[in-house]
């Protein structure tokens, strides 16, 4: 290719790529739903340039003066992963970084494992619940977790420069030395790694096993532990319990779930077990919960102990979850947002139990912002505080993270719309931290003067308890809210309008115009009241002018005669895919279906130029 259509393809590469906090990404493959493993010569450019810049990023972060820096490299399942690993490593040598490269490892285990100190940084390549198509990048160091949004803006202005400044002719040939020659001391150094990337892998593994019994039992000490995970164990032998999973290919086939669940007597199926055997959607959301239902009613069908089923994303940092719901007998999937209440109402049990919640401790639950207000319902039965943060995993660890700094206890955190949970000390969300927190939920029950997780729920919530009670009856239990589902149509829109912030001001004349027209109508509904807030990263901000709250999130709850928030709507461009998102959170179907449609509405209208 000449170097003035390699720029061209260049060019249109990085107008093409979503930049954020939560990950770098764009189709690498043919298309979005190609399953080749090959990438243009353009795009190994590019995974050749994040590498470079966050190189230079680690080394300047660093204490350690001299000393070479330890880079993690490692991918999901798609099948670009090989290929843009190849390139980035090559360039981290070039970069005088030593890799360790983990092949395919699920996220929640390479940032487990940044928290060791064997490493100064890592990058993970996915693209998370994108098409198989799509790759990308997430950045982290060494606190677990994605880099933060400031930090993040960081790299993404040094890779912009790199590639799209006033040298950028020189600097892509520069960039294009760093994947495509080698020295001899090089190539001896690839030939290393590769060899070494199964005991890479085995040893990521092995921490993240021991980080995941201290974030499941909520403690550092192996004595409670062993105590926690054998009490556990026999419960479970008492009331067998079977958990089914759709691995659908996913790196969770490498990961440690087929070891820890059977270890505390769970009875484990698993369908699409062998990495990279993608069978559907990646997206846990909807149909692709399908399957995982129908294999979980298949084997309640034979063994009535098998219950619960989820499904994850491809780099399996995410899961949504299927019940057995003996109410009306078949399995069924649960809305993400339902998963989330479930984890709350376990984990906050959980500190209940261990005496961390009560009259002058400070504890709370970060969110982000469409997250449903049926959270702030069940916080307030553990006398909880809910704070909420910007769209991204990474704001809303950060917000936890500066709670803590406050003296406040944060032990769950999450993204309602998008399921699972984040379970403190990890940074990230996990799977298997969801399937725990209901399996705890489920086994964990009263005897010897002490009263179980969901006993000690509905003692508080004043809901009806019963010895015998089943999932279904934990979900009844839940205070009714229903959301608008994150990958429903209604809840995606394309705009025009480039220029958030004036979008949001078009919508602000139009929702005054209309509320006047409805506020009637709404009171049948107990709404007589609305007020505003804007989320921009960590920051919540009440505003009188919509537009304030620029690219970040617009929320409008709507109030009853006492105050009480009995529904939601909310709006915001998406970070890691070219939508405009919307939602209506509402206590009955009826008024959820209504604010949505109304929602898209104005939101439409505003997007038309004036």
């Amino acid at each position: 290719m000449s170097n003035v259509k390699l720029l061209a393809d260049l060019d249109d590469k990085l107008a093409n790529m979503i930049l954020s906090a939560s990950g770098w990404r764009t189709v690498f493959a043919e298309n979005e739903e190609d399953q080749g493993a090959d990438i243009s010569e353009s795009l190994k450019i590019v995974a050749a340039a994040a590498a470079k810049v966050f190189a230079i990023y680690v080394k300047n972060k660093r204490n350690t003066c001299g000393a070479i820096p330890v880079i993690t490299v490692g991918t999901d399942t798609r099948p670009t992963g090989r290929v843009i690993a190849e390139t980035m490593i090559r360039a981290f040598l070039h970069e005088d970084c030593y890799v360790l490269f983990a092949s395919v490892t699920a996220a929640p285990e390479i940032m487990a494992f940044s928290r060791t100190g064997e490493t100064d940084g890592f990058i993970y390549i996915s693209a998370s619940h994108n098409p198989i198509g799509h790759n990308g990048f997430k950045f982290g160091l060494t606190d677990g977790g994605v880099l933060s949004g400031t930090e993040s803006k960081v790299l993404i202005d040094e890779f912009h420069f790199l590639l799209s400044g006033p040298n950028r002719k020189e600097n892509v040939e520069m960039v294009k030395a760093l994947f495509e020659t080698a020295s001899p001391e090089i190539r001896v150094a690839e030939e290393k790694i590769y060899q070494n990337a199964e005991k890479v892998q085995q040893k990521i593994r092995s921490v993240y096993l021991k980080f995941t019994k201290e974030v499941v039992a909520d403690s550092a000490d192996l004595e409670f532990q062993t105590q926690f995970f054998e009490e556990m164990s026999a419960n479970v032998k008492a009331s067998p319990v079977g958990v089914v999973a759709d691995f659908n290919g996913s790196a969770r086939t490498v990961s440690i779930d087929k070891e820890l669940l059977p270890a505390i007597g769970v009875k484990f199926r698993f369908i699409n077990g062998e990495p990279g055997q993608i069978a559907h959607r990646i997206v846990p959301e909807g149909e692709s919960l399908v399957p995982c239902a129908m294999f979980l009613e298949e084997l309640h069908g034979q063994d009535p102990c098998f219950v619960l089923g989820y499904v994850p994303d491809c780099d399996g940092d995410r899961g949504n979850l299927v019940i057995w719901d003996d109410v009306h007998g078949r399995a069924r999937p649960l809305e993400a947002q339902e998963v989330f209440a479930l984890a709350c109402v376990a984990e906050l049990s959980h500190l209940a139990c261990e005496g961390k919640i009560g009259m002058g401790k400070k504890v709370a639950v970060a969110v982000n912002d469409p997250t449903s207000l049926r959270i702030d319902q069940i916080a307030k039965v553990f006398g909880v505080e809910v704070f909420r943060a910007e769209v991204g995993e990474a704001n809303v660890v950060r917000l936890a993270r500066n709670l803590r700094e406050q003296g406040w206890t944060v032990r769950v955190m999450g993204e309602g719309p998008a399921g699972g949970n984040i379970t403190h000390p990890s940074r990230v969300r996990d799977p298997i931290n969801t399937v725990f927190a209901l399996l705890k939920l489920l086994v964990i029950r009263g005897g010897g003067g002490k009263k179980g997780f969901f006993e000690t729920w509905c003692g508080l919530s004043g809901t009806a308890y019963r010895a015998n009670f089943t999932i279904a009856d934990i979900i009844k239990t839940l205070p009714a809210w229903v959301s608008t589902s994150s990958y429903s149509e209604d809840a995606l829109l394309r705009v025009k309008t480039v220029d958030h912030a004036l979008l949001k001001d078009r919508y602000q004349t139009i929702f005054l115009r209309e509320w006047e027209t409805k506020k009637e109508h709404l009171a049948k509904f107990g709404i007589v009241k609305w007020n505003v807030k804007g989320y921009i990263g960590i920051e919540e901000i009440e505003t009188e002018h919509f537009g304030q709250a620029g690219r970040g999130g617009l929320k409008i709850c709507f109030l009853d005669q006492m105050d009480s928030a009995v529904a939601s709507i909310w709006m915001r461009g998406s970070g890691t895919e070219p939508v405009f998102r919307i939602m209506a959170d509402a206590q009955t179907e009826a008024v959820e279906r209504e604010l949505i449609a109304w929602q898209r509405k104005m939101v439409k209208e505003a997007d038309k130029v004036f």
